[in-house]
């Protein structure tokens, strides 16, 4: 059956549905003449921008497709439905980023801003294309470039540079801001449909945060409260912003130059101009910001799924081996794992401990989880959006996060100029708009420019200052712990400290009807959530035979506008003047991230997030008692506070030879919640690749381009895997003509590199077509024949619940979904490379607790793996790649290509194939303050 694209409620966001079909019925040339003009805002004459002090030398640049114009009005959206015509700088960047992939080999250091842009500071006097003094203010001007289109806002006030700040944002992203902080609230259908896949996405964010009108304020107002001048200014910041913002909203409205989306949602009228545009609030950026974080910053859950697994194993092998089988799959701390601090330094967090204490495990077949919707009518009420539901239940409660990566960092001792450099960036998948932006920020006690979430960007949250760049990648440790209620009295009702305790009832109900951009069907429900002290209610079970309510609780819950701290001290010059000021201001965001740092001097490393202290004997891994004994160390359940563990404790460094992250592992002894850090990992294929650079000395920014570059067109299992597949099958002649014919195929590829790689540039064919075929076909079919029989079907079952077997660039599950780029993150490459190698008798640091591959008899397992690979070769491309909403049965380039997911009404071509990140900086800083 075709596949479902992607899986991901957040690459499921479809707002526009309908617009082929109202096409066909209006007239665009009518629509373009006369229904919205002008179509584009006026600009006072251009002028030179100032730009500030910048220490780069020409040597910054950045990326972000597909264009920094995100916006459009109603006959530019027309004219794009009917005629492909994008609006200016709507794709602009799509290009550039898209040609690495087959440009990457000649790349020299002079042609580095032909796939990237120029991230100097400032605009030369001939690549103004506008000036405009926003809302005619004196005191901000906005420059737009000639190649891009990127704001560069430059204040003389603070409030006026915020001010320019939020104008520039709603000039660039009005409509995608407007979706995101109604996903905040659990109030997406609402407002732009009822279309299953937006269903599925309020679900899985208000499953995690819901939030009343009151708790996104009261976030504010504390983290105000407790960071003195600093909350101060930032408060003064936001409201600048938003002043900003809402200025542009009345601008935009009475011009009738605002986001056509508004018309075709039913939110404007197209002929009277009547409705509104609803002005923004400081609680919206409470909630643009929740969605953010659980996004891509919080690390952690999946107790209740680790819990049924260790279980499953268990009752397959009795508690004690049982439990060692699992461990061994877990791999906590995998002595094979490749790590981001590898000079030795160990970093203790999430051990398992010594004699666990606390544990509520369910008993067996009791869990289920807890409803989220309710009261479903009309089209809340078909199989589809049942089956949404359930997708972004799974998306909500797994432990698997989005990648966000990567990261090469490479001291000056290594390079040819003798200053460090760095090619870094956030893979926050792809949209049409974008969720990030592009903006420089000039302005008193600002001086930055770079990437920021879309209505979050009064800061660049991921970029360059004067003389320094930073960038994170998602590292997800532990924040999140399930706790396990005891109930009384009812369901609704639960022991908090001895005393039987209401729980507290949040209710979200959302009505919807068809429009032109969304033809589904009327249909309403609520979304009604249960909240404890210990957080919301996710599960139902017993225990033991008593009733309980699975909760999880999670550190930046309550929390989610603390970290606008640590992005303001990295905008200001005076407080970011070297690697240590760096790391502490990383100190100051509460989300899961590993943060990157590089000037002319200087390369620096932090994990940042709030990392509860534990009680001893608890297991993060697993639900436990919600009682006193086990809760976090001084948590105060009002505030959600509790201890955390010091900087110190956090993975840190300074000056390391090089640095790598793409997700894996931080550092020795440091637990990550997501399974899968062992000895094959995406990450490996960064830190071969910059080791041997780093070896041979002389790195340049084209050579570490071209490291990031090759190791984002290659196949991890057929890189890193497949070697020592063909070892077992090779192990006696190979008879059989099919496999026989299928080994060669698949040694010719790994001769070549393994990469996924055109035939040439614009060919949308596959080198080494054939082995790739084979490989995506006989990957599932391997692992299940390995390691089923020997764990039995229900632990196999439940292990792949744990961690997905596979993650190929045209896979429809794991966490990112089809057509998103980002791959190979989540799967059982290690599994499969440590069992292989086992039954091979190598060495085997940190094995499986058992053989599986043929019982361990290499004979039978080369016979599994033979079989299994002549079923693969005898699957035709169709059945391999079956097709989906953008690619026809059997086309394998378009099955693996990055598609621009439509978030407003502009639409993109499809691009190839490419394993990195969305925004990307490559810098090289030859002077410092």
């Amino acid at each position: 059956m075709p596949r479902r694209t992607p899986r991901t409620a957040l690459d499921r966001l479809r707002t526009f549905r309908r617009l082929p079909g109202f096409l066909k019925t209006a007239s665009v040339c009518v629509l373009v003449a006369g229904l919205l003009s002008p179509l584009t805002q006026a600009t006072v004459a251009a002028a030179d921008a100032t730009a500030a002090n910048d220490y780069c030398g020409g040597r910054c640049s950045d990326i972000l497709p597909p264009g920094e114009n995100g916006n459009a009005t109603l006959a530019q959206i027309l004219l794009n439905q009917a005629f492909g015509t994008q609006p200016a700088h709507a794709e602009d960047q799509l290009g550039p980023y898209a040609n690495l992939a087959t440009g990457y080999k000649a790349l020299t250091d002079t042609t580095v801003n032909t796939f990237f842009n120029d991230a100097s500071f400032g605009v030369p006097a001939d690549q103004v294309a506008s000036t405009e003094k926003p809302a005619g203010r004196g005191d901000v001007t906005i420059v737009r470039d000639k190649k891009t289109g990127v704001p560069h806002i430059t204040g003389t006030t603070r409030y006026g540079t915020e001010f320019g700040a939020g104008y520039a944002a709603a000039q660039d992203r009005l409509w995608l801001m407007d979706v995101f902080r109604h996903v905040g609230r659990g109030q997406l259908t609402s407002f732009a449909g009822g279309a299953p896949a937006n269903q599925g996405l309020e679900q899985q964010f208000y499953r995690n945060a819901p939030y009343t009108e009151a708790d996104l304020q009261a976030q504010i107002d504390n983290a105000v409260a407790k960071n003195g001048a600093r909350g101060q200014q930032a408060l003064a910041d936001v409201t600048a912003y938003l002043d900003g913002v809402n200025a542009y909203i009345d601008a935009s409205d009475s011009g009738r130059y605002f986001p056509g989306e508004y018309v075709l949602t039913g939110h404007k009228d197209s002929i009277t101009n009547a409705g509104t545009i609803e002005h923004f609030k400081v609680t919206d950026l409470v909630a643009l910001a929740s969605v953010i974080g659980s996004l891509f910053g919080s690390g952690g859950g999946g107790e209740v799924d680790n819990a049924l697994s260790l279980l499953a194993a268990q009752a397959k092998y009795g508690v004690e081996e049982g439990t060692k089988v699992w461990e061994s799959f877990r791999e906590r701390n995998d002595p094979e794992a490749v790590l981001t601090v590898h000079d030795g330094q160990s970093f203790p967090y999430g051990a398992k401990p010594a004699d666990a204490q606390g544990q509520a495990l369910p008993d067996a077949g009791s869990v289920t989880q807890e409803p989220l919707v309710h009261d479903r009518t009309g089209s809340a009420a078909t199989a589809g959006a049942t089956s949404t539901s359930a997708s972004a239940a799974k998306t909500a409660l797994g432990s698997a996060r989005r990648g966000m990566s990567n990261a090469l960092v490479v001291s000056g001792k290594y390079t040819a100029s003798g200053h460090p450099i760095a090619v870094f960036g956030p893979q926050t998948g792809y949209f049409a708009p974008q969720l990030l932006m592009l903006q420089e920020i000039q302005g008193p006690g600002i001086s930055a420019r770079g990437a920021s979430f879309a209505g979050l960007s009064m800061y660049v949250e991921l970029g360059r200052g004067q003389d320094y760049s930073w960038s994170a990648t998602t590292s997800g440790q532990d924040i999140i712990d399930t706790y396990a209620v005891e109930l009384c009295q009812d369901d609704y009702h639960y022991l908090y400290h001895g005393t039987c305790t209401a729980m507290e009832k949040i209710e979200q109900k959302n009505a919807w009807k068809p429009t032109t951009a969304d033809g589904t069907a009327a249909g309403s429900y609520t979304l009604r959530a249960w909240r404890t002290a210990y957080g919301p209610v996710e599960y139902r079970a017993t225990v033991g035979g008593k009733k309980v309510a699975y909760t999880t609780l999670r550190s930046s819950y309550l929390h989610e506008a603390d970290s606008i701290i640590g992005f303001q001290m990295l905008n200001d010059p005076d407080y970011v003047k070297g690697p240590k000021d760096f790391q502490s201001a990383a100190q100051h965001i509460n989300f899961t991230f590993n943060w990157f740092y590089a000037d002319s001097q200087h390369t620096a490393y932090y994990n940042s997030g709030d990392n509860p202290v534990r009680a001893s004997g608890v297991d993060s891994e697993f639900p436990v008692w919600a009682r006193p004994a086990y809760e976090w160390r001084n948590w105060d359940p009002a505030t959600n506070t509790a201890d955390y563990t010091p900087p110190s404790a956090h993975p840190n460094s300074v000056d390391q030879d090089y640095y790598v992250s793409w997700n894996n592992k931080q550092a020795e002894e440091y637990t990550t919640a997501s399974w899968g850090d062992g000895s094959v990992h995406r990450g490996n294929l960064l830190d071969d690749r910059v080791k041997k650079l780093v070896a041979a000395g002389g790195v340049t920014r084209t050579k570490l381009v071209q490291a990031m570059a090759d190791a984002g067109l290659a196949d991890l299992r057929a890189e890193d895997v497949l070697p020592k597949l063909l070892k077992v099958v090779t192990s006696s002649p190979v008879t059989d003509s099919t496999a026989a014919a299928a080994v060669s195929r698949l040694q010719a590829w790994v001769a070549a590199g393994a990469k996924r790689t055109e035939t040439s540039a614009g060919s949308k064919k596959y080198a080494d077509a054939d082995a790739i075929r084979i490989l995506d076909a006989w990957w599932p079919l391997l692992v299940k024949a390995e390691f089923e029989p020997g764990l039995g079907s229900d632990l196999y079952t439940a292990v792949t619940g744990n961690l997905p077997v596979d993650e190929a660039p045209s896979a429809g599950h794991g966490p990112t979904g089809s057509h998103a780029g980002s791959s190979f993150q989540y799967g059982w490459w290690s599994y499969v490379d440590k069992d292989i190698r086992a039954v091979l008798g190598e060495s085997v640091r940190g094995g499986l607790a058992r053989k599986y591959c043929g019982g361990g008899s290499l004979s039978a397992c080369r016979d599994t793996l033979i079989s299994t690979l002549k079923q693969a070769a005898g699957l035709t491309a169709a059945q391999v790649y079956p097709g989906d909403d953008q690619c026809s049965a059997g086309d394998q380039w378009c099955a693996d290509s990055i598609v621009q997911r439509t978030l407003g009404g502009i639409k993109h071509g499809r691009i190839s194939w490419q394993n990195r990140p969305t925004y990307q900086q490559v810098v090289e800083y030859t002077s410092h303050r």
